[in-house]
């Protein structure tokens, strides 16, 4: 007999896995998702995609604003779910929480734990120019991405991925491991973290996606992959950000920041070591275009220099 499954999850992410767990024959008698917010230019309610997808799907939805209220502890009680479910939730599982299944609950985490722990393990794998990452579904404990691991998937993380491509490669890998992990649910055997390799991934911040030319240009890739789409690596051109979204480290050199090659098909920045020939950037109140389209229309010239962020740590 198939385990019946609450699932916890609020983005596309999550979305995946749910669709994933449904179409395999599981039982989902509750869906836990972040209340609707205000989004968009017009800043209406925006529910989210695993709220859109268990309309869809006819299955009951509860958008609590945490998980601490005794009430939507009990109704979670009350369901008598084997097992619980989370991918990209947003909201704390308090310890009364995750001792009410009777498998406990199980999280499907974007890296390979116990690196990169915490906020942006995608953005962060890229950024620190790891060759691979990978899903981990593990056993849910109080810590912060501290419980054991039941499974372990890898994805090669290739030379230009961007961090939009890495999460929808890791998105349907997640959907099919925890799919895995539930039809055997009562084989897994949980191995708990090393306490030796723990990273974290902290969130990323707009202030920390301005690039800073005195770094390496291979650095400066990884960070302009790392943060594509969101928040997107910038620099400052006519007092506004201009935002950088695809570049390729190439041979140069002169003052980090300054263009040193400029045409109709050629937009070179010289960095702390080589320089980066830029690809794909938008200037603000624009769209993203490619640097013949860019260059047909604004005067980049060499010898123009954008200035630097400070160093992040």
């Amino acid at each position: 007999m198939k385990p019946s499954i609450i699932f916890a999850g609020t983005p596309d992410f999550a979305a995946a896995s749910l669709q994933a767990i449904v179409a395999a024959g599981f039982d989902v008698p509750l869906v836990l998702t972040q209340p609707d917010r205000p989004s968009g230019r017009g800043m209406k309610q925006q529910s989210s995609p695993v709220k859109q997808l268990a309309l869809s799907l006819e299955l009951d939805i509860q958008q609590p604003t945490s998980l601490k209220d005794p009430e939507i502890q009990a109704h979670i009680r009350a369901i008598q779910a084997d097992v619980m479910v989370v991918a990209a939730y947003g909201l704390l599982l308090p310890q009364s929480v995750l001792t009410i299944p009777r498998y406990g609950c199980l999280n499907i985490h974007a890296s390979l734990l116990p690196r990169w722990r915490g906020a942006a393990p995608i953005q962060r794998a890229i950024e620190a120019g790891d060759s691979e990452t990978g899903i981990c579904i593990m056993q849910m404990d109080a810590g912060l991405d501290t419980g054991a691991i039941l499974s372990r998937h890898l994805y090669p993380i290739g030379e230009n991925d961007t961090a939009a491509q890495v999460h929808d490669g890791l998105m349907a890998l997640g959907a099919k491991a925890i799919v895995a992990n539930l039809q055997h649910l009562d084989q897994l055997k949980p191995i708990s973290q090393p306490e030796t390799g723990v990273t974290y991934a902290h969130k990323l911040s707009k202030a920390e996606a301005q690039i800073n030319w005195h770094r390496s240009a291979d650095e400066i890739n990884r960070q302009i992959r790392a943060f594509n789409p969101v928040p997107g690596s910038w620099t400052l051109w006519q007092d506004k950000p201009l935002k950088i979204w695809r570049a390729q480290v190439v041979e140069g050199s002169g003052q980090p920041g300054t263009i040193v090659q400029s045409d109709e098909h050629h937009l070179i920045v010289a960095c702390g070591s080589k320089a980066l020939s830029i690809e794909l950037l938008q200037k603000a109140g624009s769209k993203a275009m490619p640097v013949n389209a860019f260059q047909a229309g604004n005067a980049l010239s060499i010898g123009t220099i954008f200035p630097s962020a400070e160093s992040h740590s």
